[in-house]
This record gives structure tokens, C-alpha cells and sequence, in this order.
């Protein structure tokens, strides 16, 4: 809508036009719903989400969010899907354009944590910060999202552990995978537990060298 020129003459007062609400496309309402609820776990310390609080951020009624998902572990389920599709897009990237195994690692591990640095929101879903009070299998999944990221990171272990002439690559390869899962763990939660101040990539460079050995 064009405004008038502040210098025109107005014979008439016109009359105030009520204010049209934009119809959302299809799917851009579910988009906006997790992009608010991301936001909300942005705020260090804050307490259990509720869908009140949620739709009264988004200005909807509670009835409106449970058009677009049936539950608010469904809109949890958004996030975790985002949070997958995410990290293993960027990993598989990885794999594909990195063939020496200690570059590989390192770079698959500083993907995860820049990942949930950049995003602080889904970091807490990714500690289980966010999910301690919410339904279980939202816990479950992200724990299966961590055991995939560790079984991608046994595959440059294992080369690295044959390149040192293991003589149990594969027992070494899943030693050293779970060691570095459990340090993006830590990290992430460390993250999420000082109100996002000790970030994740902290001394980044440094710790990767001690992982990779």
C-alpha cells in the first residue's frame, strides 16, 4: 500500500482500513511454529515450554497450533527432524569430499558443535536439556541421532587405527568413536548448562588434535 505524500492536501479524512492478517502459505504456519519454539529454548534458564506460552508468542490460539501438529512431542519432533536432516546433509559432505581419515574427523566433529553453537535452541534439544519433561521418545531419538553420529565417526577411526597398525582396528575404532561422541555430548551440555557462555568450539583446535592422536 502506497502512503500519501506528507505535503498532500486531504479533503477528507479517510476512513482506517482494519488490518488484514496475510493468509500463510501451505506449511509456512508449521515453519513458524518451530521457529518460535527454537527461539523460546533460546533463552538461557527458561522453564518448561508450554503451548499457551507458545501460541501467545506466535499470537494464535492454542486451538490453531494443534492444526498443524497434533502435540506439542510432534513439534518437538520437527525440531530433531530439522537437527538430523542438518547434521547428516553436512556429514554426508564431509565424507564425499574429504578422503584422509584425520581431516575427516575433525571436520565431522567441529560440524556438530558449530552446528548447536550457532544454534542454541536446538543445542538444548541436542543435550536433552529441552526434553526432560516431555514425552520419552523424544529422548529416544536424539540418543538414536548421537549413535549415528558416532557410527560415522567410526569409519575415519577405524582407517586412522589401520594406518597405525592396529592389530584390532575395529575394537580401536569403536573405543575412539565413543570417547569422541561423549566429548560433543559434554561439550553441548556444558554449552547449554552455563546459559550458552562456554561455547562448544572452545579450544576446538587443540582438542582435536588430542582426539585425533
Amino acid at each position: 500500500m502506497t502512503e500519501p505524500a506528507v505535503d498532500a492536501p486531504v479533503s477528507q479524512p479517510a476512513a482506517a482500513s482494519p488490518a488484514v492478517r496475510k493468509r500463510p502459505k501451505p506449511g509456512e504456519r508449521r515453519v513458524q511454529i518451530l521457529q518460535a519454539l527454537a527461539g523460546m529454548l533460546e533463552q538461557p534458564g527458561s522453564d518448561r515450554i508450554t503451548t499457551a506460552a507458545l501460541a501467545a508468542r506466535l499470537e494464535l490460539s492454542e486451538a490453531a497450533l494443534y492444526r498443524h501438529f497434533a502435540s506439542k512431542a510432534q513439534m518437538f519432533e520437527g525440531l530433531i527432524e530439522f537437527i538430523e536432516q542438518s547434521l547428516f546433509t553436512l556429514a554426508n559432505q564431509i565424507i564425499e569430499r574429504e578422503a584422509d581419515p584425520a581431516r575427516q574427523f575433525s571436520r565431522l566433529m567441529a560440524m556438530v558443535l558449530q552446528f548447536g553453537e550457532k544454534n542454541p535452541g536446538m543445542a538444548r534439544v541436542m543435550a536433552g536439556d529441552a526434553l526432560v519433561f516431555e514425552n520419552e521418545r523424544l529422548s529416544v531419538r536424539m540418543n538414536q541421532c548421537f549413535e549415528r553420529i558416532e557410527s560415522l565417526l567410526r569409519q575415519p577411526c577405524k582407517a586412522l587405527a589401520e594406518q597405525r597398525g592396529s592389530d584390532q582396528p575395529t575394537v580401536a575404532a569403536q573405543a575412539h568413536a565413543s570417547a569422541a561422541t561423549s566429548v560433543l555430548q559434554g561439550r553441548l551440555h556444558r554449552y547449554v548448562r552455563t546459559g550458552f557462555k562456554r561455547k562448544p568450539t572452545e579450544h576446538l583446535d587443540a582438542t582435536l588434535q588430542l582426539l585425533v592422536g
